[in-house]
Protein backbone atom coordinates (compact mmCIF):
# COMPACT_ATOMS: atom_id res chain seq x y z
CA UNK A 1 0.00 0.00 0.00
CA UNK A 2 0.67 3.60 -0.52
CA UNK A 3 3.34 4.82 2.63
CA UNK A 4 5.20 8.28 3.09
CA UNK A 5 7.44 8.85 6.00
CA UNK A 6 8.88 11.91 6.99
CA UNK A 7 11.86 12.44 8.91
CA UNK A 8 14.34 15.01 9.85
CA UNK A 9 12.89 17.16 11.96
CA UNK A 10 14.08 18.39 15.44
CA UNK A 11 14.68 21.46 17.72
CA UNK A 12 17.29 24.37 15.88
CA UNK A 13 17.98 27.71 16.49
CA UNK A 14 16.26 30.68 14.62
CA UNK A 15 18.43 31.21 11.75
CA UNK A 16 19.42 27.25 11.74
CA UNK A 17 18.62 24.67 8.88
CA UNK A 18 16.85 21.22 9.00
CA UNK A 19 16.58 18.84 6.06
CA UNK A 20 13.30 16.97 5.83
CA UNK A 21 13.18 13.60 3.93
CA UNK A 22 10.02 11.79 2.53
CA UNK A 23 10.27 8.48 1.80
CA UNK A 24 7.86 7.12 -0.59
CA UNK A 25 6.52 3.54 -1.50
CA UNK A 26 3.53 1.28 -2.77
CA UNK A 27 3.21 3.66 -6.06
CA UNK A 28 4.99 4.99 -8.74
CA UNK A 29 6.87 7.87 -7.14
CA UNK A 30 7.92 9.54 -10.66
CA UNK A 31 4.85 10.12 -11.54
CA UNK A 32 2.98 11.95 -8.76
CA UNK A 33 3.38 15.23 -8.22
CA UNK A 34 5.00 15.95 -4.32
CA UNK A 35 4.37 18.53 -2.11
CA UNK A 36 5.20 19.35 1.75
CA UNK A 37 2.38 20.86 4.01
CA UNK A 38 2.66 21.95 7.95
CA UNK A 39 0.01 22.18 10.69
CA UNK A 40 0.45 24.11 14.19
CA UNK A 41 -2.31 23.07 16.88
CA UNK A 42 -5.59 24.71 16.43
CA UNK A 43 -5.38 25.71 12.08
CA UNK A 44 -5.35 23.20 9.23
CA UNK A 45 -2.56 22.00 7.30
CA UNK A 46 -0.52 24.56 5.24
CA UNK A 47 0.83 24.43 2.06
CA UNK A 48 4.16 24.78 1.92
CA UNK A 49 6.05 23.92 -0.98
CA UNK A 50 5.11 20.86 -4.37
CA UNK A 51 7.21 19.86 -6.94
CA UNK A 52 6.04 18.83 -10.62
CA UNK A 53 6.67 14.82 -11.64
CA UNK A 54 8.74 16.35 -13.76
CA UNK A 55 11.32 18.27 -11.63
CA UNK A 56 11.23 21.28 -13.44
CA UNK A 57 8.44 22.76 -11.97
CA UNK A 58 7.87 24.11 -8.47
CA UNK A 59 5.86 25.98 -6.36
CA UNK A 60 6.75 27.87 -2.74
CA UNK A 61 4.25 29.83 -0.12
CA UNK A 62 4.92 33.73 0.10
CA UNK A 63 5.74 32.61 3.67
CA UNK A 64 9.23 30.31 2.69
CA UNK A 65 10.52 31.73 -0.66
CA UNK A 66 13.60 32.17 -0.44
CA UNK A 67 14.61 30.10 2.31
CA UNK A 68 13.16 26.60 2.05
CA UNK A 69 14.06 24.40 -1.32
CA UNK A 70 12.25 21.59 -2.35
CA UNK A 71 13.50 18.29 -4.25
CA UNK A 72 13.42 14.81 -5.43
CA UNK A 73 14.94 11.59 -5.88
CA UNK A 74 13.04 9.34 -8.31
CA UNK A 75 15.38 6.63 -8.06
CA UNK A 76 15.17 6.32 -4.13
CA UNK A 77 11.86 7.37 -3.89
CA UNK A 78 12.62 10.14 -1.95
CA UNK A 79 11.54 13.85 -1.62
CA UNK A 80 13.28 16.45 0.46
CA UNK A 81 12.96 20.09 2.00
CA UNK A 82 15.98 21.80 2.37
CA UNK A 83 14.75 24.59 5.32
CA UNK A 84 17.18 27.27 5.82
CA UNK A 85 17.25 30.62 8.03
CA UNK A 86 14.36 29.53 10.16
CA UNK A 87 12.23 31.30 12.15
CA UNK A 88 9.96 30.70 15.40
CA UNK A 89 6.87 31.01 12.97
CA UNK A 90 7.79 28.00 11.01
CA UNK A 91 7.90 25.71 14.06
CA UNK A 92 5.07 23.31 12.93
CA UNK A 93 4.48 19.38 12.29
CA UNK A 94 5.57 19.13 8.69
CA UNK A 95 3.80 16.59 6.65
CA UNK A 96 5.07 14.92 3.20
CA UNK A 97 1.66 14.57 0.44
CA UNK A 98 1.53 12.92 -2.54
CA UNK A 99 -1.00 10.17 -4.16
CA UNK A 100 -3.83 11.51 -2.04
CA UNK A 101 -1.82 9.99 0.99
CA UNK A 102 -0.19 11.67 3.64
CA UNK A 103 2.79 10.52 5.91
CA UNK A 104 2.36 10.72 9.53
CA UNK A 105 4.43 14.18 10.15
CA UNK A 106 7.77 15.09 11.49
CA UNK A 107 7.97 17.82 14.22
CA UNK A 108 10.01 21.04 13.55
CA UNK A 109 10.73 23.52 16.68
CA UNK A 110 12.31 26.49 16.32
CA UNK A 111 13.23 28.29 19.15
CA UNK A 112 16.36 29.21 20.87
Amino acid sequence: QVQLVETGGGLVQPGGSLRLSCAASGFTFQNYAMSWYRQVPGEGRKFVAAMHPSGSITNYADSVKGRFTISRDDNNQKMYLQMNSLKPEDTAVYYCYANNHWGQGTQVTVSS
